[in-house]
């Protein structure tokens, strides 16, 4: 039997909890908590989604979706409108504070890329991204 940090989901859960203590130090100095940036990172790219949609691309379950949406309301960088055409349909907006945190938080994670592949050639870099869609796809 292997040591335990043998074991490649061990070393990527080690990794994991590396990446996201980095990310959550520098997300926090935004006013940010790890995973929010995700739903935003999603409105950026294209707004008025409600909040089930989200959920469903961020492959989170809907009340989970739905604590993220309340505390990035709360913190006053998305609003909820009701849809014009059927009131029964809420969807969610950026405020002009939650389009000003595209800029840095992609750089956050532009600076946490560069970090995470130091001294590994765009070669390696590019084997390690294919080999990481294997393994999530052999997970899924």
């Amino acid at each position: 039997m292997l040591p335990i940090q043998d074991y490649i989901g061990f070393q990527l859960l080690q990794i994991h909890r590396a990446h996201r203590a980095r990310a959550e130090a520098a997300l926090q100095k935004l006013g940010l908590h790890t995973g929010q940036e995700m739903l935003l990172f999603q409105l950026w790219k294209e707004e008025g989604m409600t909040p089930s949609q989200l959920a469903a691309c961020l492959g989170v379950e809907p009340p989970t979706a739905t604590k993220m949406l309340q505390r990035l309301e709360r913190a006053g960088l998305i609003e909820r409108r009701t849809d014009p055409e059927d009131a029964r349909i809420v969807r969610i907006y950026l405020t002009e504070r939650g389009r000003a945190l595209e800029r840095p938080v992609l750089e956050v994670w532009q600076h946490l890329e560069a970090r995470t592949v130091a001294n590994l050639s765009p070669t390696e870099q590019a084997l390690l991204r294919r080999l990481l869609m294997q393994v999530s796809a052999n997970l899924s």
